[in-house]
């Protein structure tokens, strides 16, 4: 019996040993504070805000102008062209947004993968899925994309 437990023993070692080995490398990042922190990220939400502002200050301008007119025909025509102008101008932020926010996970992305790849990292997972173990890659991630490539 003791010669069956010694068996079982170096077997569950062993397997122990084997599990150890083949153990993926995680990695996890702070992907908000990545964003924060990024550059770029930060100048496309800035030039986002920006554009929101201008269409602001467009309908305040245009509510003024709205409010001179003195003809309900006018009114109903300008009214109409507002509204289209409007709209082409809101299509095109919401298009800039859209573009400016598919590039800035593009490039999270690929600086994620050059970091893992640098560190011998298996996976990168937010922070928020990883409670205990695992190499913290978030400034590596943002120093990795601040830095002006060649």
């Amino acid at each position: 019996m003791s010669k069956f437990k010694f068996i079982l023993t170096a077997l569950l070692i062993m397997f122990a040993a084997n599990l150890s080995a083949n153990a993926a490398t995680i990695g996890y990042a702070d992907f908000q504070k990545v964003i924060d922190e990024y550059s770029f990220a930060r100048n496309a939400y800035k030039d986002i805000d920006n554009k929101l502002t201008e269409l602001q200050q467009y309908v305040i301008d245009k509510e003024k102008q709205f409010k001179a007119i003195e003809s309900p025909i006018q009114k109903k025509t300008f009214e109409e062209q507002i509204q289209k102008e409007f709209k082409t101008k809101e299509e095109r932020i919401y298009n800039l947004k859209t573009q400016k926010e598919k590039t800035i996970r593009d490039n999270v992305l690929a600086a994620s993968k050059a970091v893992a790849a640098a560190k011998k990292l298996d996976v990168v997972l937010d922070y928020g899925v990883v409670y205990a173990g695992g190499v913290d890659v978030t400034n590596d991630i943002i120093q990795y994309l601040n830095t002006p490539k060649k």
